[in-house]
């Protein structure tokens, strides 16, 4: 049984941000960020090297992707939901700022 089932973050549009994002990544990405959400959902509370706190109650999946290259899905937990709200391939060793700032006024959208 799920412990913190993930939804979507979706804006006044109807669009969903990480879902779309998801769709964008080559199957075999799409499969390992999958897969560890899904570790995530069904491991809750879990720690290093999959899931970390960001601070201001956001948390970060960490993905190991193809070709080297790292994805970070960024999500908040509410009401025993964890709530995608941004994802991004990482280019730098720091989350950045912008990437971060988009979580949070997500976050703060669906909080109020």
């Amino acid at each position: 049984m799920k412990r913190l089932p993930a939804a979507f973050y979706a804006l006044q549009s109807g669009r969903e941000p990480v879902r779309d994002w998801l769709k964008e990544l080559d199957p075999e990405d799409r499969k390992i960020v999958g897969e560890d959400i899904k570790d995530v959902e069904y491991g809750w509370p879990i720690g290093m090297p999959l899931c970390r706190p960001l601070g201001n109650g956001l948390w970060e999946v960490r993905s190991d992707l193809t070709q080297g290259r790292i994805a970070r899905v960024i999500f908040c937990v509410l009401t025993s939901e964890m709530v995608l709200l941004h994802a991004f391939i990482k280019k730098t060793q720091r989350a950045p700022y912008g990437d971060i700032e988009i979580a949070l006024k997500r976050k703060k959208d669906i909080s109020s």
